[in-house]
């Protein structure tokens, strides 16, 4: 039986539209330029490697045809840059919005410039959306949102305080991209993710997620920390139902559907400790060593959730949302490229 995301897979090669991804260098970016230049649509990049890798735009090269690159369009600009946003969205049907300054650590570190680039950089967007005409603007929103709410699942208009300067950006996100839609008619969807990982996330930097971090460690053989006692949960969503929640959200017509916002996780939650346990096994068959590595403990990290879990019922049932990926699919299909560009044959 198909989905709606096999139906709208289907579909999109015979309707070809013209895509702005920002933050196309980077990790989510990337994999939603592979995944639009395969269906053969036309790309705008919009990215300034603050974050994002050039390599990650050459990987893309790679795995498409010289035909569909050349559907590609690459533009260096910045967010914060008015006269940027309104070039990348010249001539654009669909935005995904995806250019951001992760991290709740880095947030509590330099409030300023995550509030710089979320904030003014999201608004520039806007405004450069609503100009240029553009048909829908889908944006990454975040989990974080939910701040001290204690109610699991998570649902979508039930929210608490934020824990960190990070999750005010992009609640505010959320506010900004409402009053566009009441005021301009500016169609917008935001996208609250939950701890997505995959192919093509960056494992280095202090402000790294946890499972291309671990595993990195892992491979190199350096020492695995934990904050608190492991005990933490979370909702880890693998790359592709983040790519099928942006191209459902990009495509749906139901009115109803519009000017809302959804959860893309998976619907279960995975505590730091098995999460490790995961990585670990899904590591020690090709190195066998690791099966009786152990981590490390250190302090509960400021601003962090205790426990996160979504509810995907409204993504469901208004987006056709299904994940096709568990976390032990995600591991599975990600641990090769994890291998390949993290550890190579030196993997220790």
């Amino acid at each position: 039986m198909s989905t709606s995301y096999d139906d709208l897979l289907a579909r999109l090669p015979a309707q070809p539209q013209t895509w702005l991804v920002t933050g196309v260098a980077g990790f989510i970016g990337s994999n939603l330029l592979e995944t639009l230049l395969k269906l053969d649509q036309t790309v705008v990049g919009l990215d300034n490697f603050a974050t994002g890798h050039r390599h990650n735009l050459d990987q893309v090269n790679a795995l498409v045809t010289p035909a569909q690159w050349a559907r590609f369009r690459f533009i260096e600009g910045d967010i914060r840059a008015p006269g940027d946003c309104q070039r990348a969205c010249a001539g654009v049907d669909i935005v995904l919005h995806q250019a951001a300054l992760g991290s709740v650590p880095r947030s509590i570190e330099d409030p300023r410039t995550t509030n710089a680039v979320n904030i003014d950089g999201f608004l520039n967007m806007l405004v450069a959306a609503r100009d240029q005409g553009v048909g829908r603007f889908v944006y990454a929103a975040s989990s974080s949102t939910y701040g001290d709410h204690p109610g699991l699942p998570k649902q979508e208009d039930i929210i608490g305080k934020p824990l960190s300067p990070y999750a005010v950006t992009k609640y505010v996100n959320e506010l900004y991209a409402d009053v566009f839609a009441r005021t301009y008619g500016l169609s917008s969807i935001g996208l609250r993710y939950f701890n997505v990982f995959g192919p093509r996330q960056d494992p280095n930097g202090a402000y790294a997620a946890v499972i291309p971090k671990w595993t990195a460690a892992l491979l190199t053989g350096a020492e695995v920390f934990i904050n608190g006692d492991g005990e933490t949960s979370r909702d880890f969503c693998y790359i592709d139902n983040s790519v099928q929640a942006n191209l459902l959200a990009a495509t749906v017509a139901d009115p109803t559907a519009i000017n809302q916002v959804y959860n893309v996780a998976v619907g279960e939650r995975t505590t730091l400790n098995a999460l490790f346990e995961a990585i670990r096994d899904a590591l020690a068959p090709r190195f066998p060593h690791l099966r009786d590595v152990q981590p490390s403990y250190r302090d509960f990290r400021p601003g962090d959730v205790r426990h996160s879990l979504a509810n995907i019922e409204k993504a469901r049932t208004r987006l056709g949302y299904a994940p096709s990926h568990r976390l032990s699919d995600g591991l599975a299909e990600a641990m090769d490229w994890y291998v390949e560009d993290m550890g190579g044959p030196h993997a220790r």
